[in-house]
């Protein structure tokens, strides 16, 4: 048992609760919170809170774990220029490669916060490995409640798309891998630790009789569905000129919009686009940093949250955000909501119910994290805010949220420690280190 005490406490339950108190996490969940002091546990470990906030744990709704062994290329280009120049080393991934550039970027997750991360993995060469298997594993060993997408790219250059033809696949042999990871590794329970996604790339990438067919696979197994999705104006005109219709309109006609459907970015949509998306309650992964890095705009997260399309937050690939740093996008949602929309476009408390209630509840967990309540998992983030960075701001929310990344106190996922005073308790960020460089430096010299 752990007993956290005397720390501000946000809970982002259904009243909004913020208070000064406790928590208290049996096992995998919590069994209680409230104010003032915790009543007294045998045997109960005791975390001094004073000078901290609690929040529950951040949920990572877009990333690309095997980019962050190929972080910093093409770091001033377009997104078309940027993945014409990644693709061919994307090309040369590996089951190895893999494994170690996902720990690393879970990791970096962790120690900013996040306690459940999704990933769009979709480039699978031939002969590359098990590259779904290397980044489950990643994930069970960093520690994080984790959803990864068996992704998909079929439109390689010979078909008109963007990918090179040596990583694309046949529209069958996708969607027979996809169901076999399905069945493999998708645990339903309420407690799960990993759950699969079904996930083609893009429309530039994929046909639409596989967008088709996945859409159908993903809601006769049950699950989740995400796509790259109005990103870019490039991909606007794209659409337009060969399908003589918008990116949504494409999606939506394939049976890609719901309650069960994410976008990655969603930057260019119209007010008829962002109603629709309100109306079907279909999510948007807000990607601030990426989005900034490739020049390709601002989302209207705050329209989109008004309209009732769940906004969650995202890292993206760390090719195209090479911080991968989860609680600086909080920082920038608002900053980025606020200079496109006006200084009260977006709170700070809504930054951080993105962060959490809103990436819950697009992968369909808000009944089991999110929020700090009684019966919820244990995922939660304890953070020191009585540093020279944050002292003297009375309102906690805003302290986290516009200021620096504070100390990460403690970090629980499913009831472990997985960090413990900003250092990773499960595995060795300096060895680990060392492997990212090998393996770029690897990754890059391999013709």
């Amino acid at each position: 048992m752990i007993v956290i005490d005397g720390a501000s406490v946000v809970t982002l339950d259904r009243q909004r609760r913020e208070f000064v108190g406790h928590v208290v996490v049996d096992g995998n969940q919590i069994v209680a919170v409230g104010p003032g002091s915790a009543p007294a546990y045998d045997g109960a470990r005791v975390v001094d809170g004073r000078g901290c906030l609690v929040t529950p744990g951040f949920v990572n709704t877009h990333q690309h774990l095997y980019q962050w062994v190929t972080r910093g290329l093409a770091a001033d280009a377009t997104l078309f220029g940027w993945l014409t120049t990644l693709y061919p080393v994307w090309a040369r991934i590996s089951e190895e490669s893999v494994h170690v550039a996902a720990q690393a970027a879970l990791a970096q997750l962790a120690k900013t916060g996040c306690t459940t991360a999704a990933d769009h993995h979709y480039v699978f060469p031939r002969g590359g490995g098990d590259l779904l298997a290397a980044e489950i594993a990643a994930a069970a060993e960093v520690g994080l409640r984790f959803h990864p997408s068996r992704g998909s790219m079929d439109r390689g250059q010979k078909d008109g798309g963007l990918p090179p033809d040596s990583v694309v696949e046949d529209r069958d042999e996708i969607l027979a891998a996809t169901e076999a990871a399905i069945d493999r590794w998708h645990d339903p329970a309420p407690d799960s630790m990993l759950q699969i996604v079904v996930a083609p790339c893009s429309p530039f990438s994929v046909s639409g009789e596989l967008m088709r067919d996945a859409a159908v696979l993903a809601r006769r197994k049950g699950v989740r569905m995400h796509t790259h999705l109005a990103e870019t104006t490039d991909e606007g005109d794209w659409c337009r000129e060969t399908f003589n219709c918008t990116p949504l309109e494409y999606a939506a006609e394939l049976g890609w919009t719901g309650s069960d459907v994410w976008f990655a970015h969603g930057i260019h949509f119209d007010d008829s686009e962002i109603k629709q998306l309100g109306q079907t309650g279909t999510g948007v992964a807000h990607c601030p940093s990426s989005n900034a890095r490739l020049g390709a705009g601002i989302a209207r997260a705050a329209d989109l949250r008004a309209a009732g399309s769940p906004v969650g937050l995202g890292v993206d690939g760390a090719a195209s955000n090479e911080a991968g740093s989860l609680i600086e996008e909080l920082r920038h949602a608002l900053l980025f909501a606020r200079a496109r929309g006006g200084p009260q476009a977006l709170g700070v408390r809504a930054a951080l119910e993105m962060a959490t209630l809103d990436g819950a509840r697009i992968l369909g967990r808000e009944n089991e994290i999110g929020s700090l309540e009684v019966g919820k998992l244990a995922d939660l983030a304890v953070w020191r805010l009585d540093t020279l960075d944050h002292a003297g701001i009375p309102d906690p929310v805003a302290a986290l949220v516009l200021g620096t990344p504070p100390p990460l106190d403690l970090l629980l996922v499913n009831g472990h420690a997985v960090v413990e005073h900003d250092t990773l308790t499960t595995v060795d960020e300096a060895t680990l280190a060392t492997q990212v460089s090998k393996t770029q430096a690897d990754l890059l010299a391999t013709p």
